[in-house]
């Protein structure tokens, strides 16, 4: 992922902001004695891409992958839409406690710009989406850079056609979503009122969209390391602020580990584990990576 990648990493300020004060309110709410559901992964299973992981002879990435890790965050899905039959090999190769967080179709999201002609492409995009069944987690969609708060009844008309009975989270990235507390307000009451997840992206050159804004009991989370040693105590502090808002009520984490060059997401996501572990008292499995009891690249 390059998005907010920057040049000299050690320059930047990566203290996770303060709550934004709304998110308590909306923990408190949502508060109930449901189990904690922690899912953890990273945004592909290519073997290019994920260094240091699959062991000398794996045959298929997606059946060693979903033995480690509980969750992926479907890139794939943004770039075209699959025939029903590859979701149906995807749920079949997994395991039953893991799912998928595909992401919505550039079709939609970048190409239309949630134009009026979207409608029927996110008829398509589910029906075969839905295949997933039971694995499928919450569907996420990134708009543009560019799509500024100008295209507001556009995301209106598509949050009232989205069906409900589909888990939705939503990443804006135009500066002006946040700038003015106005329009903020505007679109984080309409994912409070629709129960859609307001998603979290930590990413080095983009610190202004780190709002710490819930918008529902469900913590989306997209880290991005930059390639520094910074990425792992980065980390650490995701496992305090993680800490905190499950005292408050927080009950789903879905958190996906990138880099601006995929070089160590497993290492990252083995450190990551490790500490949710202790400090959540959780037992997610710890994946192997072919380094775990070696040095990292820092």
């Amino acid at each position: 992922m390059k998005f907010g990648k920057v040049e000299q990493p050690e320059l930047i300020d990566f203290t996770i902001p303060r709550n934004h004060p709304d998110t308590e309110v909306v923990l408190s709410k949502a508060k109930d004695n449901s189990p904690l559901q922690l899912y953890v992964g990273c945004a592909k299973w290519n073997r290019k891409d994920l260094k240091n992981f699959y062991p000398r002879g794996t045959k298929d990435e997606l059946v060693y992958y979903s033995s480690q890790f509980n969750s992926i965050e479907l890139n794939a899905t943004f770039y075209r839409i699959f025939p029903a039959e590859q979701y149906e090999k995807w749920y079949d190769k997994t395991p039953d406690n893991f799912k998928f967080f595909p992401k919505v179709a550039n079709d939609i999201s970048h190409l239309r710009r949630l134009n009026d002609a979207i409608y029927p492409i996110i008829d398509r995009y589910l029906e075969v989406t839905s295949n997933l069944k039971d694995k499928l987690g919450t569907i996420f969609l990134q708009m543009h850079n560019n799509f500024g708060p100008k295209n507001w009844d556009r995301v209106v008309r598509f949050v009232e056609y989205w069906p409900k009975e589909f888990p939705l989270a939503m990443e804006f990235r135009h500066t002006d979503w946040f700038n003015d507390d106005k329009v903020a307000q505007e679109l984080y009451h309409l994912l409070q009122e629709n129960n859609i997840a307001n998603i979290l992206v930590d990413t080095a050159g983009r610190r202004d969209i780190m709002h710490m804004r819930l918008t529902n009991n469900e913590a989306f989370v997209r880290y991005v390391g930059a390639n520094h040693e910074s990425d792992y105590s980065r980390l650490d502090d995701w496992v305090e602020k993680l800490s905190d808002w499950k005292a408050q009520g927080l009950q789903n984490i879905h958190f996906f580990v990138h880099q601006n060059m995929e070089l160590e997401s497993p290492l990252l996501s083995v450190r990551f584990i490790e500490k949710l572990n202790k400090k959540l008292g959780t037992n997610l499995e710890i994946p192997k990576t072919l380094h775990n009891s070696g040095p990292t690249l820092f």
